[in-house]
């Protein structure tokens, strides 16, 4: 009997049980670290559809024509590796609503390590948690290993 797959999202728990239901829009994330890790395992799915779902509306990417941003998100989802995620922090949502997850997501192209880490910022729309935005920093760009950062410590500037 062959192996019943981990979520790519790092739970530790079945892909089924964990983040699928959230693909399959049978449920919303209940909060933003979830639709974090549930938008890093779309990626490993290579499920586009649900990486545009889960934008924001105030995201850039809602400006530009659906069909084009789900050609480019289904590119980038394939032409990449996507090993392992660890979530550093998160902080819900403050008083305007905004709440912040910090990760450290493993990424490879090509077998080129193009892992990074990020403060994204989500946003409820009424239905669900939205990613609206983040601030990206590669490994190289740190003073200490991502592992070790925090909201508090992440370099944003």
């Amino acid at each position: 009997m062959p192996p019943v797959p981990l979520c790519p999202c790092s739970s530790g728990q079945r892909y089924r049980q964990c983040c699928a239901p959230f693909h399959r829009g049978e449920a919303e994330a209940p909060d933003a670290e979830r639709l974090m890790r549930s938008r890093y395992s779309a990626f490993a799915q290579r499920d586009a559809a649900y990486l545009w779902k889960t934008l924001h509306p105030d995201h850039p990417m809602r400006a530009r024509p659906e069909a084009d941003v789900l050609r480019e998100l289904r590119a980038f989802a394939q032409g990449h590796q996507y090993p392992g995620l660890v979530v550093l922090g998160h902080q819900p949502p403050d008083a305007s609503g905004l709440a912040r997850v910090l990760f450290f997501a493993k990424v490879f192209e090509k077998g080129k390590d193009q892992s990074f880490v990020e403060r994204s910022d989500f946003r409820h729309d009424g239905t669900g948690w939205r990613y609206l935005d983040g601030v990206l920093k590669l490994p190289r760009e740190l003073s200490v290993p991502p592992e070790s950062l925090t909201l508090d410590t992440f370099p944003a500037g």
